[in-house]
Parts: structure tokens; sequence; C-alpha cells
């Protein structure tokens, strides 16, 4: 089930956008950073992309997708926008989705000042809850979209479902997709569910779901509160970046020493993870939709804040003791599916399940085909079930 993955030859030059926030229609511009041969400087090339249009959005959802997402007054304006769109878009988790799901928005301003955006899901009324699971996002995602599907299947089978959006992602204030401290923004996650607990009570139990970068959230949060927790999913958790998507060492130390006199700049080179992220091509066209979901360059800041994540988190992994569910895509290029094994074989826990699945990309929660959707989020509930009743 699991196949050995291999680093590629890097390519001679690697793209460094200048900016992101070009109208539809026209180019941007574009750095090259080329590898210097020995005794020669570094070279700088420039070049043009255009960006995407998304297919099947009216000429003026474009428009609006075209505006720049820097700050969160915009990314709400554009989920309006689209709200009623994504809710009818042909795929298994809204075509699907359970009726009667009660569920809450609120913005709540955190103690650092930070206004945050947080939705629960919650079973139809006459549905007695059997515990809360609580969503830690990936990088470039949010807990408004494809989440919204699988937050009503799981809500129908018990659950209250909780998640939040990370300050500069999805609707949260912050500057968009900047990451100035990966443990400061654990610290706004535990605050926040903190809070939650306190208002809804702590009889039932309470469990974490985390994906890919949010794998690695919900490994810091339960290190941080290790009793607080009564199990932890992780769905193709960022314990570790695969080589393949990683930029050469060369580049990543001069981008690294860049990223202390531009910690915000684009500049941080990414291969297109959509294409890695999803199998099935029509529902990787149809994430394009998901419109506040980061998808630029990553900034110089952030990427070294979630190296040093991903190596902090691979250094404590045998400090991990709550119940464990280990899910991922055994083809996936995005998060290596070996870590996860190495996951499984180091955490302390006595109860933990590790499940590959065969010929499974990155997204298996969204980008496979339907069948492979539902079967893993069956898994997911199958699980919970067997751990509420104990507690």
């Amino acid at each position: 089930m699991e196949r050995s993955l291999h680093r590629h030859p890097s390519p001679p030059s690697v793209p460094l956008p200048l900016r992101s926030d070009t109208p539809i229609g026209r180019s941007r511009a574009i750095l090259h950073l080329r590898a210097p041969n020995p005794g020669r400087p570094m070279r700088i090339v420039a070049a043009a992309v255009k960006r995407r249009w998304i297919d099947g959005a009216t000429e003026e959802m474009n428009a609006i997708a075209s505006e720049a997402m820097d700050f969160a007054p915009t990314r709400r304006a554009a989920r309006a926008a689209f709200a009623d769109t994504q809710l009818h878009l042909d795929h298994c988790l809204f075509r699907m989705a359970p009726p009667g799901i009660r569920t809450e928005e609120r913005y709540e301003e955190d103690s650092r000042g930070v206004e945050i955006f947080g939705k629960s899901w919650l079973p139809r009324y006459g549905v007695p809850i059997k515990g809360h699971l609580c969503f830690c996002h990936g990088y470039g995602d949010t807990c408004t979209f494809f989440f919204e599907g699988i937050a009503r299947r799981i809500a129908a089978a018990g659950y209250g479902v909780h998640a939040l959006d990370y300050p500069g992602f999805g609707l949260s204030e912050g500057l968009h997709g900047y990451i100035p401290s990966f443990d400061g923004m654990v610290d706004h996650i535990v605050e926040h569910y903190s809070t939650l607990k306190e208002r809804e009570g702590k009889k039932l139990p309470w469990f974490l779901l985390g994906q890919s970068m949010g794998g690695a959230v919900a490994l810091k949060v339960h290190l941080k509160q290790p009793r607080d927790w009564d199990g932890i999913v992780l769905v193709a958790p960022m314990c570790k970046i695969a080589e393949d998507v990683t930029p050469p060492g060369v580049v990543l130390k001069a981008l690294t020493l860049m990223s202390y006199v531009l910690p915000e700049a684009k500049l941080f080179p990414q291969k297109d993870l959509a294409e890695l992220a999803f199998r099935d091509p029509k529902k990787r066209k149809l994430a394009e939709y998901n419109v506040i979901s980061y998808s630029d360059q990553m900034r110089l800041k952030t990427a070294v804040e979630l190296l040093r994540a991903t190596r902090d988190v691979e250094s404590q992994l045998e400090k991990v003791s709550s119940p464990l569910l280990i899910l991922h895509g055994a083809a996936d290029k995005v998060t290596d599916p070996h870590v996860s094994k190495f996951l499984y074989d180091k955490a302390c826990s006595t109860d933990k399940t590790l499940k590959l699945y065969e010929d499974g990309y990155h997204s298996i929660l969204e980008g496979e085909p339907d069948g492979r959707i539902m079967s893993v989020i069956d898994d997911i509930i199958i699980w919970l079930d067997d751990h509420s009743s104990t507690k």
C-alpha cells in the first residue's frame, strides 16, 4: 500500500513573484532565481504569468476574486459574494450534505486584539450530542468551503463540530497567508477552543481534527494541553514537508536570510499544490471557488515558520500520548505518508491507528473519487463513536 517517494532533480530556475494583486487577464512580474554555478553570482531573470480565470463563474464574480485579499474586509466581501454558489457546486460534499444541521457563525476578538472567525455545526434538533470535534485547517484552506460539507456529515452522526480560521487566513483578521510565529498562531487556537469548551461544558469528550498543516497545529495544541483532549484525528499531517515541494538547499538558505529583511514578501517558491493534492481533476477545478483561501506564493516568514514547526513537531513525536487516528493517502506528494508511519511508531500513545489509502493523494477528504471521500469520513465517525462511548 505504501510507495517510496523520490526526490526529483531541481529545475534550473525557481519562480519568485513580485506581486499577486494584478487584475485578471493582465500579466504580473515574476523573478526567476537561478542557483549559481561555482564562482558565479546568483542571477535573477524576469518573466510573466497570468492570473487564473475561474471557469463557470460570472465576470462579476471573477472580478471580485481578482481583488487583493490581503486584508479581512476584502476576503469577507468575497466570501459573501460566492457563498451561495459554493453550496451548489457539483461536489459530493455539497450535493450529499445532510439536511437539518444547525450552524452558528461568530466573530470574537481574542486577548491579543485579533478578531477571529469561528463556526459551529450541530446535529438537528432532537439528536443527542455524543462529543465535540475541533478542526484545525491546512495552509491553503479555510473552515468555510469543503469543510462545510465534511462538518455537516460528522454533525449528522451526533457530534458538535467546531472550526476557526487562523489569524491571516479565511475570514479572520490579519495579513493574508502570513504566519509571523507558528507557536503564536497555536496560542490563538488554544485560547479560542478553551473559551469554547468553557461555554459548551466539558462533560462530553473533546477531540481535535487536524488536516495537513492543521495536523502540525493539532499536535502542537496537544503538546501544550496533553490532558485536555480525548483524542486526535490527523489527516495527511504535516509533520515533515515532502522534499519534492521544497526548494533546493542553496535557494532555501538565501530565502531564509531574506525573511529577516522582507518577512511579508511573497517570494517563497512552490509548486502547484492543487495539482499535487487533488486526484480528481474535476474536484481540483472546484477548489478554485474557495476564493478566500491563500493560493499565492508563500510569504518568506511563513515558509520559515512552517519549516521550523515541522522540525519541532518531528522532534517531539514521542511525547504524543493521546488516542490517535492517522489517515493518509499512500500517493501523497505534499506531506510524506512515511512520516505518518514514523509518527505512528514514535508516539507513546497506547491507543493509535494508522490507515493508508491506496493511490490516495493529499486531499483525501476533498479531492478523491466520491466513494473514497465518504469512506474516509466514515472512518473518522466510526473512530469517534468508539472513543466517545468510553468516557
